[in-house]
């Protein structure tokens, strides 16, 4: 009986078209952007390495050398015997470099989500998220005691009116920085105003805008200059821009110690291995130093958004790395990655539930390791398939 209705349950996602499948992806070619799937090489649309530093010589190298010295795992919990001085470089490097009091590194950013909400929140409290977050925010909601409640997408009216009617407990906003599917940016300024006025705590999940906005890297807290009393809880995944992995919280010392203490994805997991957090210093030291990888990175995002223009591609207003065409159905977005694919490249598909229905799309993520030659290539493709009715 159990197996019969995961059947139908895999048979109707089938039928809808959401059906998921793995890329089985070989090793990368050259300039990492070229990427064996089967027999056929593809050129990569859809990775969120951003500066390209997930193969950069640098931070490999830290990683080999720390594996030398300290192995490939880390023994045990933070609070046991597995925080090691990796990773406590990597927290005090962080909270100079986002001039916060203390930072604390996580396993994985939907790790950081789940850990934050959880310890900070109680029963009484009421958590606001917007509609459009991340689905591990979303779930770390879920997952609190809290109350939850999601608003319309940056739709400032709809939260002010949600936050007036809560009469006790503790309010908090949480938001994407950057918005992972449509690639726009959390409106912070407005967000800071709303919970000053409402004592409402602000939490901003920034893995698609840290390393790539602001003029050092330092994310949309540097982008719109804004200060820790005035966003107090930044979590920082390390998997997309920085191309490492693992997750970092940043705050006053208050809040970083109650997630010491608090916060169950921090407390009941085996660390990270120090080789990660030796990698993700190096790719901090780069990204600190220099900023040529993030000039070119958006005048590549400048030239896409004009050919695609003078294409008649209609994309999502966005001014990030995220640059997605809304196709509608389900198989539509399925059938111009199809034909994507038998032309040389890989890219994603975006249906439900990820985003809304009758919203599937097609996601392009840029790298500053694309030419204009790449995007000029993919664009074509793009306008051939929607002008021979190929989807």
């Amino acid at each position: 009986m159990f197996e019969q209705v995961l059947a139908d349950r895999l048979q109707e996602y089938q039928g809808q078209q959401l059906y998921r499948q793995r890329t089985l992806l070989g090793k990368p070619e050259t300039h990492h952007l070229k990427v064996q799937h089967q027999d056929q090489v593809l050129l990569s649309f859809c990775s969120n390495d951003y500066l390209g530093l997930a193969h950069h010589p640098q931070v490999v190298e830290a990683y080999k050398q720390a594996a030398e010295a300290y192995g490939v795992g880390s023994g045990a919990s933070h609070l046991i015997s597995g925080y090691h001085q990796p990773h406590y470089d990597l927290e005090q490097a962080f909270a100079k470099f986002l001039r916060r009091d203390r930072a604390l590194l996580f396993n994985t950013g939907y790790m950081a989500n789940i850990g934050v909400l959880q310890a900070l929140s109680r029963e009484q409290d009421v958590i606001y998220q917007d509609k459009l977050n991340h689905a591990s925010l979303i779930d770390a909601g879920l997952l609190a005691k809290a109350k939850m409640q999601r608003y319309a997408h940056r739709d400032f009216t709809h939260l002010k009116n949600l936050l007036a009617r809560q009469t006790q407990g503790q309010k908090f906003i949480v938001t994407d920085g950057v918005f992972s599917m449509g690639g726009d940016l959390a409106p912070l300024p407005e967000l800071i105003a709303l919970a000053q006025a409402e004592q409402a705590c602000l939490i901003v999940d920034d893995a698609h805008g840290i390393g790539i906005l602001g003029s050092s890297g330092g994310g949309v807290a540097e982008h719109f200059n804004v200060t820790q009393r005035e966003l107090p809880v930044l979590i920082c995944p390390l998997g997309k821009a920085f191309g490492c992995f693992g997750a970092v919280v940043a705050g006053s010392d208050l809040i970083i110690e109650s997630l010491v203490q608090f916060a169950r994805t921090y407390i009941y997991t085996t660390a990270i291995p120090p080789a990660l957090a030796c990698a993700a210093l190096a790719s901090l030291k780069i990204i600190s130093a220099e900023s040529k990888r993030r000039e070119y990175l958006y005048a590549l995002i400048d030239y896409f958004k004009k050919a695609a223009v003078a294409q008649g591609i209609a994309l999502v207003e966005s001014t990030t790395p995220i640059q997605s065409l809304i196709l509608g159905s389900a198989t539509r977005a399925i059938n111009l990655q199809k034909y994507l694919y038998a032309h040389g490249f890989l890219t994603s598909n975006i249906r439900p539930p990820t985003v809304p229905t009758n919203t599937s799309r097609l996601r392009i993520t840029l790298s500053c390791l694309h030419t204009h030659e790449h995007i000029d290539q993919l664009l074509k493709a793009i306008s051939n398939a929607l002008n021979l009715n190929k989807i």
